[in-house]
């Protein structure tokens, strides 16, 4: 009797740690999907303006609203690496912001975070002033409801695969 108690309460303990692992969003090698850890991810762990652009979007391109008359797009690795849609979960995608002066005017980033949003492709999105400050982060509907337009190339408009 004592035995099956003890195997019924480790079967239980391990139920709820798969639970709690479910519920937690992770990517691999990335943070989770918070505005603050993407930012220190993207600017301290790994800046992003020593990654890529996409090979059929290179450098400073015209750009509109509501991202600015210019901007440059960089991604990770992850996302670099792919062929077709999707992107793999942990690809971050971020996009700086110019107005026609050239002068920085936000960041936007686009986060793949498995279970985060599956209805928006799990993506966590975020916008960013140029120092940091969060101005937009989670599931903007500004942000979804235009990239839906492109939910077939993974709601990715810059890059086709």
């Amino acid at each position: 009797m004592r035995r099956q108690t003890r195997m019924q309460g480790l079967a239980l303990a391990a139920l709820v740690l798969l639970a709690a692992a479910g519920l937690s969003f992770a990517a691999p090698d990335g943070p989770p999907p918070d505005a603050a850890n993407l930012w220190n991810h993207i600017t301290t762990q790994s800046p992003y303006t020593q990654w890529k652009n996409w090979p059929d979007h290179q450098g400073m391109q015209p750009g509109s609203s509501p991202h600015g008359a210019l901007h440059v797009v960089y991604v990770n690795d992850a996302a670099l690496s792919v062929r077709q849609p999707p992107v793999p979960y942990g690809s971050i995608v971020v996009k700086e912001n110019y107005d026609e002066a050239k002068t920085l005017k936000a960041i936007t980033v686009m986060y793949k975070v498995k279970g985060f949003n599956p209805e928006a492709g799990d993506w966590f999105w975020a916008k960013f002033a140029p120092d940091g400050t969060v101005q937009a982060s989670g599931t903007p509907g500004g942000c979804i409801g235009c990239h839906s337009a492109v939910a077939g190339n993974d709601y990715i408009f810059l890059h086709a695969f």
